[in-house]
Order: C-alpha cells, then sequence, then structure tokens
C-alpha cells in the first residue's frame, strides 16, 4: 500500500476515477495523499494540473517497453491534464548514471539532435499530439551559466546525493565517481522546477532523480512535485526486462505483421501483465475479458485482441486487421491437417536448439543455415533472428515447405 493511503470512499466521483486511473500497473505513487489534494484542487478550480516526463534521447529508437510510461501519460492526459513530453537534450549531454557501475559518456551535439528528431514522432502514436506541450531543457539549462549552476549545486548535500544506490555501491567498491554526474540529478530536478510540475512520470530506476525535483521545488519555494514510478516491462520471454541487446523486444517500427505475431507469441500468463500495462481498456474490460478465459474461452481470443490494438495503435487499425488475417491465412493454409507434436523443456529454448531437440534440423549449425535461408517460420511467422529464444508456450514450427512439427515447450 502507498504512503499517505486515501480511502476512495470518501473523494468524489471525478478523483476516485482519476486515482484509479494514476494507480493502475503502477509501481509506486509518492505521496499519494498530496496527489488526491492535486485532483480535487484541480476538480474545484477546473485548472488541469501540470504532468511531466522527460527523455533523454540517447537513441533514435524506441521499443513498446518505453511506452508504458507513455501510456500512463495518455491516460492522464484524457482526464484533461496537461501533458509536458520533456526532451532532455540539455541533460543528455551530462549522460545519466542511472543503474551504472560506470561513468556514462555523453553523447555529441550531432548525436542528440539526430536522436531527438525521431523521439517526439514516435511518441505521439500513444500521446495526443493537440495536447502534448512539447519542451527541451537547454530552454531554461543553458542560460543558467556557471555562477547558477553553482547556486543551484548549494541547494542538495553530498551526502543527500551518495544516498542513491548507484553512487553508493560505487563508492564502496572503489569506483570512480566523476563530479559532473552528481550534476544529472539536480538538473533533471531543476526541470521540475522550470515546468512547475505537479506529477513527474519515470521508470523504477528514476526514483532518486524524481525525488530530488521534489526536494528542489522546494527550495525554490514551489509546492513539491509528486512522483509516479512505472514497472520495467518484460520482454517477449517473459523473464527478463524488454530490451533490444537481449532481444526479447517489439520495435514501434517494426512491420504491423511482425508486431501482431511477437505479441501472439508471449505467454498466456505475460498476457495479462501487457494488458495492464500496454493496453487502453478498462480494468474492468480486461478483468471481464480474463473471467470468460477461466471460465472456458480461448486465451488466444483474448491475445489476438491485444495483438490487434497494439499494431492498429502504431500502424492502423486496418493494418492490425491484415496482419490477423494474414496469419490466419498463414495458420489454416500452410499447415497439414495432422502434424507431429513435441514437447520439450527448458524455455527459454534458443530457436537453432529447439529445431534440433525436436527433430526439424540435424544440429544447431544447420538450425542456423536454415534460418539465415529464410526457411523457419514459428506460427507462421518467418524467424530472421538467430538468436531468437522462445518462452513457454505452444507453436507451430515449419522448416521448409514439408516438415511440421507442434512444439509446447515448457
Amino acid at each position: 500500500m502507498n504512503p499517505g493511503f486515501v480511502t476512495s470512499t470518501s473523494l468524489s466521483e471525478v478523483v476516485g476515477q482519476a486515482l484509479e486511473i494514476s494507480l493502475r500497473g503502477t509501481d509506486e505513487l509518492l505521496p499519494q495523499d498530496e496527489w488526491v489534494r492535486k485532483l480535487q484542487r484541480s476538480e474545484a478550480t477546473g485548472a488541469p494540473l501540470r504532468i511531466k516526463l522527460g527523455l533523454d534521447p540517447t537513441a533514435p529508437d524506441i521499443h513498446i517497453g518505453h511506452t508504458v510510461v507513455l501510456n500512463k501519460m495518455r491516460q492522464l492526459q484524457d482526464l484533461g491534464h496537461t501533458v509536458i513530453f520533456l526532451i532532455g537534450d540539455f541533460t543528455t549531454t551530462i549522460g545519466d548514471p542511472s543503474g551504472r557501475n560506470s561513468t556514462r559518456p555523453p553523447l555529441t551535439r550531432e548525436q542528440i539532435e539526430a536522436n531527438a528528431q525521431t523521439y517526439y514522432k514516435q511518441a505521439s502514436l500513444v500521446l495526443d499530439p493537440s495536447k502534448t506541450e512539447i519542451r527541451y531543457n537547454s530552454e531554461w539549462s543553458d542560460p543558467l551559466g556557471a555562477r547558477g549552476m553553482i547556486q543551484l549545486a548549494a541547494k542538495y548535500t553530498v551526502a543527500r546525493m551518495m544516498e542513491r544506490d548507484d553512487f553508493s555501491k560505487r563508492f564502496k567498491a572503489g569506483q570512480s565517481i566523476s563530479v559532473h554526474e552528481f550534476l544529472y540529478p539536480l538538473m533533471q530536478g531543476y526541470d521540475s522546477v522550470a515546468l512547475k510540475s505537479d506529477l513527474e512520470l519515470g521508470g523504477t530506476d528514476q526514483k532518486f532523480n524524481l525525488l530530488v525535483g521534489r526536494h528542489l521545488q522546494q527550495e525554490y519555494g514551489q509546492e513539491p512535485q509528486c512522483i509516479l514510478t512505472m514497472p520495467l516491462l518484460e520482454g517477449l520471454d517473459g523473464v527478463e526486462k524488454m530490451s533490444k541487446s537481449k532481444n526479447n523486444y517489439i520495435g514501434i517500427s517494426e512491420a504491423p505483421n511482425t508486431m501482431f505475431a511477437k505479441v501472439l507469441s508471449i505467454s498466456d500468463t505475460l498476457m495479462w501483465r501487457w494488458y495492464t500495462l500496454l493496453s487502453f481498456k478498462s480494468l474492468a474490460e480486461i478483468a471481464a475479458l480474463k473471467a470468460e478465459v477461466e471460465a472456458g474461452r480461448n486465451p488466444k481470443d483474448a491475445k489476438v485482441a491485444l495483438a490487434k490494438e497494439i499494431t492498429a495503435r502504431f500502424h492502423s487499425a486496418a493494418a492490425a486487421e491484415a496482419a490477423e488475417q494474414d496469419f490466419i491465412h498463414r495458420s489454416k493454409g500452410g499447415v497439414p491437417d495432422e502434424i507431429p507434436e513435441v514437447a520439450l523443456s527448458g524455455a527459454p529454448l534458443g530457436i537453432a536448439q529447439l529445431l534440433k531437440q525436436a527433430g526439424l534440423a540435424p544440429s544447431t549449425s544447420e538450425g542456423n543455415r536454415l534460418i539465415d535461408g529464410g526457411g523457419v517460420r514459428v506460427d507462421s511467422a518467418v524467424v530472421s533472428d538467430k538468436a531468437l529464444k522462445l518462452p513457454a508456450g505452444s507453436y507451430v514450427v515449419q522448416v521448409g515447405k514439408r516438415k511440421f512439427a507442434k512444439v509446447t515447450l515448457s
């Protein structure tokens, strides 16, 4: 239960609904009682709250794991609040040390500008562009100058900074910490001062930085922001957080058919987690759908609905419909009525190893050769990545035109 918990029975319908939406899938909402008071004030005055999300353009593309926080922003945006999409073009020159065990090299101005060009375009696939305020933190950070930076640094102590987990671990391990790394949470916190933020969102790894924003707002005589942290989304394997380096991701710019097929590849258990964090369906709708599945409805129906929703968001409803029809066509048209059934263990299992164990390839090296030649399909989708690992579940695996197996992986 969050600190400062407020019972919904004492709230108006509008505020109660806003609190429920705020808490959906949330890791922490701090302090919850202050957020309720902000919502009540907004309802009474009609003035929207200012909700901030800052992203550093450290890479040109984002995957759907990054959209978990954007989804929360959209939910709050739909309640009528002001959403501020902050591009950290200044803070990126410092380099965020969050979760790092070594100094992070800053990007060049050219790299930052190139990445920033695509960031908002991609975020607009989730946020409503007509209701989104776009800002760059160089607006107020560059004019600070040396004098302003020193004055800002005077508002936070080294002792407080060393309470940060990654800093304290590196210090105890004798690993270097550069002075400029202390400036990152200060500058991110100063963003909240400049924007007069009521609520700042971030992943669980950003909690320290968000709390610095609260502290600095108080130092500057402002009402402190509340903070809301969202969990990190598990990837296709259902184990590790979604990451390109772990090859368990869905890029938001991937082709509709690929995106649709990848969503269908997740486990039935992970599907409900994704519904909570990625779907725009209400919690009541999701609960009703889950009850139907528990009562005997095929869970694939729910997974198809999720795949269509996600594909439509990043492409179009027509593209999602076409992806579904393509999947159905491939599933029905290319698979014989009777195929061998194989039970394997060791999920998540690499695709080449799976081919070998299922008797579809004599060796993993031959399996990799077949993949390179485009001759391997999983649930009718061509496998192009030899590093693919399949999580627990059932799959129709095809090699060439005639070899098939229904593989149940546990």
